[in-house]
């Protein structure tokens, strides 16, 4: 018998539908002639706990630290004892194994520990799956590797997760203990991607809460021109005491410009115009789902995946939801719009998108090197009857097939438009925008956008009717959300200053994955160190003492870009596990001996309550002059 070990259900089903023969169920598997396909569900195994090497370890103690596995052992999962029975009967007859996990690291650790584990010393051999479409699995088995050539994936990704369970656990038990000694009776959880999202949330809480308003004036005027009205903004020389972003920092040069313009005459001095075509949003991964669906719908990430899992699994209507990817197989062209059409049936405004699509357009979504694992998330094909789907499940599921659907619109084409106005010597700027062709953008929930501007010939006379100052303030920066907060950990290269190290975090898509990012948010919220308020997320009293009493590396991103430079090293056969892991080690020494109980206690007491004082509102104030003096001032696209 062959057997064939998949990663998931899904993709075991996928497997035995492109195998010749008919299959039939068996129990945790799906017989096909002489092939038995079989599944994980997930990681069945698990790094042991400490105490499994040394009972003794069961009691936390500081003296014990750091624990250091001789021998590594794995355990399974509570819930996988089961299936895992199933795999290790199924290995008796088995002449062949073939692993069918995920074209990726953590695809090759999740079925290579299981084949190790159960002790499978016979050949195995290598399926690479990252389209569930029959042709393209069927392709796939036919050309089956050997899995040799991917044992160092394998072995940088089982360094990965001991190099993670040395530092959870062991800085873990380090701040608990001392935490008890300075009064907190709690786990003090620390873990190398949990810690630095939660040190995102503290220093953001912390420049909203020490945040000092600075106040700024800008001045503008109403200009009638041969062909209407506009609004210009005065660009204040040099000369004036500005900001770094050019505002304005007295008012008084504003209000003595003022008082001088009303009814001034001027020319427009120069004209700017730039057409511009852009390409539809490309359909969504994970993370880029969960963060318009935050946006739009008010739905926190973990919400997102569940509704996801929910699309998939249960109604069966989307494709497999964890994926970072934002491209399609090419192979799914042909059948893109077969599949819309069936999956937009049920649904009043999809079938409306429908209708404008043209599905000879090709974009570049399109595009066989740029799908890794997974494709982006998309739509079956099976009707969906939107009437009989919970609200959230509904919404989601627009989202996701409005932006495959507009693939197959045009480019949104606009004119931007931007004018600089001569008055009594100093410059004022407007600025419009113009939709040539709405292309995709009826599909999207529209902002607002800068207005267009009359029709202008450069040179032109202009006339001011109506001038104003408005006193505005800085403001800091808004409070983490869902969106925000998943957007940053996507994006977590911005946080750093370093360049090769911006550079290896963009290479490896930030901090967590699309699988872990909405759970990290929760596990963060459960264990107390961030709370919700509305849609902000701020953190705790108990985070911030947490965030403080660590070493800032521990806190940081960087150790991420670290690990992963030396992981790709092993994957690439440039390096060994043994190095990378002793230089963990060492780094753990060191951040152990910074677990002090004196520090973490004055943490606690100078926490500044359960979250950080909430952002001072912007206010702005306007003196106009001229006619239309009473009428309220508008903002516009170009404002200093």
């Amino acid at each position: 018998m062959r057997l064939i070990i998949a990663e998931k259900p899904s993709l075991a089903r996928a497997i035995a539908d492109a195998l010749p023969g008919t299959s039939r169920r068996a129990e945790g598997a799906l017989l096909v002639d002489d092939t038995t396909v079989t599944w994980c569900l997930g990681h069945l195994l698990e790094q042991a706990p400490p105490d499994a090497y040394d009972p003794a370890l069961k009691q936390w103690r500081l003296d014990t630290l750091p624990i250091l596995p001789d021998r590594w052992r794995l355990v399974p999962r509570p819930k996988a004892r089961g299936q895992l029975a199933v795999i290790r009967g199924l290995l008796k007859s088995a002449r062949e194994v073939v692993h069918a996990g995920d074209p990726d690291r953590e695809g090759q650790l999740l079925v290579q520990e299981v084949i190790e584990h159960l002790g499978w010393k016979g050949p195995v051999s290598r399926l690479l799956v990252s389209d569930l479409n029959r042709p393209a699995v069927q392709r796939s088995l036919a050309r089956l590797e050997d899995n040799a050539r991917y044992l160092p994936l394998y072995r940088a990704a089982e360094s990965r997760a001991r190099a993670d369970w040395l530092y959870g656990i062991n800085l873990t038990r380090a701040w608990t203990l001392t935490g008890r000694q300075a009064g907190h009776d709690g786990v003090l959880s620390v873990g190398r991607v949990q810690t630095p999202v939660l040190g995102l949330v503290v220093r953001r809480d912390a420049t909203i809460r020490d945040f000092e308003p600075r106040p700024f004036y800008a001045l503008w005027v109403d200009l009638g021109v041969a062909n209407g009205e506009l609004r210009a903004w005065w660009q204040p020389g040099d000369s004036h005491p500005l900001d770094d972003q050019g505002r304005l920092l007295d008012r008084q040069p504003a209000a003595a410009l003022a008082e001088r313009l009303p009814g001034a005459e001027g020319r427009l001095t120069a004209l700017e115009r730039r057409e511009r075509r852009q390409a539809a949003p490309l359909p969504y991964s994970l993370s880029a789902l969960q963060v318009d669906a935050a946006r739009r719908f008010g739905l926190s990430a973990q919400a997102v995946l569940d509704i996801c899992q929910r699309l998939y699994e249960r109604h069966q209507l989307i494709t497999y939801p964890r994926s970072d990817c934002r491209y399609l197989p090419e192979e799914h062209f042909a059948g893109a719009r077969a599949t819309l059409e069936g999956a937009c049936r049920g649904d009043e405004t999809l079938r409306r998108w429908l209708g404008g699509a043209d599905f000879r357009r090709r974009s570049k979504a399109w595009n066989d090197a740029k799908v890794g694992a997974h494709h982006a998330l998309a739509p079956t094909g099976k009707p969906a009857d939107t009437a009989r789907l919970a609200k959230a499940e509904a919404d989601v599921f627009r989202l996701i097939a409005r932006n495959v659907l507009a693939q197959f619109y045009p480019a949104l084409a606009v004119r931007e438009v931007k004018a600089t106005f001569t008055l009594p010597d100093e410059a004022f700027r407007a600025s419009g925008q113009e939709i040539l062709e709405p292309g995709w953008k009826p599909l999207f929930t529209t902002r607002d956008e800068a207005p267009p501007l009359p029709a202008l010939r450069e040179g032109e006379a202009c006339r001011v009717q109506d001038v104003g100052v408005e006193d505005r303030e800085t403001r800091p920066p808004e409070p983490f959300t869902d969106a925000s907060l998943i957007k940053a950990m996507m994006n977590i290269a911005r946080y750093v200053e370093d360049p090769a190290v911006k550079r290896t975090l963009r290479e490896h898509d930030g901090l967590g994955t699309e699988a872990t990012r909405a759970g990290i948010i929760e596990t963060l919220v459960t264990r107390g160190y961030l709370v919700r308020q509305g849609k902000a997320l701020r953190a705790t009293r108990l985070g911030s003492a947490l965030i403080a009493s660590l070493p800032e590396a521990a806190s940081r991103p960087e150790r991420t870009a670290q690990w992963e430079q030396r992981l790709t090293a092993i994957a690439e056969q440039a390096d060994a596990p043994a190095p990378f892991l002793s230089a963990l080690v060492e780094d753990l020494r060191g951040l152990l001996a910074c677990a002090d109980a004196e520090g973490l206690r004055q943490a606690l007491h100078s926490a500044r309550g359960e979250a950080a004082a909430a952002p001072r509102s912007t206010r702005r104030r306007t003196t106009s002059t001229g006619k239309g003096k009473q009428r309220r001032t508008r903002r516009r696209k170009g404002a200093s």
